[in-house]
């Protein structure tokens, strides 16, 4: 929430009329207009996020086929998850069944995440980690999911290694025929390359100019208004991100 009118109506009331009952009132006024701003900027974030997410997460369902359970649970703890108002539910549910239709235009919906990501990619990390979470609920997703989010990470800007790690980082990994499900055997998290992208025989400059483009790239004050949900995931990549170079730093002995 943010409040430079109640401030700035209450600083003004003080210094100007010297009355702390016309601060209080001024205060208040600012107040409720923060109130009415934050209140249209939380709908138009929502509409401009929600809409095209629900109808590309209903064509990703809908690509193998049918629907199954599992995805659908995704999608309802997706809805918690953003804290979507009765209203914006429906809308979310309308916009889901609309993207399951045949012929529903994915590059459409790609377009306007595109759009809605501002160009940062810690945004757009959050939205193609959302999509990817649609994808994998099933198990190894079948070829035509697999499409709709490379398309995804393509036009926004990630590449097929990037793609590769990120998906890694959610217990995948690439066989050359297809993705399989690794055992989880560590319990120390995800290895720190994976997360930076780089192979294990990276020279130490190479680590550190990934390190500090990535943590640029998806530094938590860049994030400005986002649904809650995608703010944390978002939030989150930072934190593998620092946690994977203190890991590589502690291994080789870099400062």
């Amino acid at each position: 929430m943010r409040y430079g009118f109640t401030l700035l109506f209450g600083v003004l009331g003080l210094l100007v009329l010297r009355d702390i009952q016309v601060a209080l009132l001024g205060a208040f006024i600012g107040w409720f207009i923060d109130q009415s701003r934050a209140a249209t900027r939380h709908s138009r974030i929502q509409k401009v996020f929600v809409e095209p997410l629900f109808a590309l997460l209903g064509a990703v369902a809908k690509a193998d086929g049918r629907v199954s359970q599992a995805e659908i649970r995704i999608v309802e703890r997706l809805m918690e998850r953003l804290r979507l108002d009765s209203t914006q539910r429906q809308s979310a549910i309308h916009r889901f069944n609309v993207g399951k239709q045949p012929g529903f235009d994915t590059d459409l919906a790609i377009q306007e995440l595109k759009s809605a990501c501002l160009g940062q990619r810690q945004i757009a990390y959050a939205v193609l980690d959302v999509v990817a979470e649609t994808v994998f609920s099933d198990g190894p997703p079948s070829d035509a999911k697999m499409q709709v989010l490379q398309k995804l990470a393509g036009s926004l800007r990630f590449n097929h290694f990037e793609l590769l790690a990120l998906l890694a980082m959610k217990g995948y990994a690439w066989t050359g025929a297809g993705f399989k499900s690794p055992p989880r055997t560590q319990s120390s998290g995800p290895d720190p390359y994976t997360v930076l992208g780089v192979s294990r025989d990276a020279d130490a400059r190479t680590l550190k100019h990934t390190y500090r483009k990535l943590i640029s790239e998806h530094h938590p004050d860049r994030l400005g208004d986002l649904p809650e949900d995608l703010r944390k995931r978002a939030e989150r990549r930072a934190s593998e991100i620092n946690a994977a170079w203190e890991r590589i730093k502690a291994e080789r002995g870099l400062v």
